[in-house]
């Protein structure tokens, strides 16, 4: 899967949880932007692990601040 496929389909995974309607960028920030908190953003990675059979390691999660930065690390993962 191609990395501009990865980030398609996380924006899929991400606009039931974009309450504001925030426009989903690569730049979109989950804490700044779209205001989530802790918990949502757990259930969100771990949408994303289902969804590519893959382990996000927790030492990367503080790393993970915008919708390109997880992108790009399901990307790395998957390969």
């Amino acid at each position: 899967m191609t990395r501009d496929a990865i980030f398609t389909r996380i924006v899929e995974l991400i606009e039931p949880l974009n309450k504001k309607g925030v426009p989903l960028t690569d730049a979109t920030s989950f804490a700044n932007d779209l205001e989530m908190d802790s918990l949502t953003v757990m259930d969100l990675v771990a949408n994303i692990e289902d969804e590519w059979d893959i382990v996000l390691p927790l030492n990367l999660l503080p790393e993970l601040e915008t919708i390109g930065h997880v992108a790009d690390a399901v990307a790395r993962l998957q390969k």
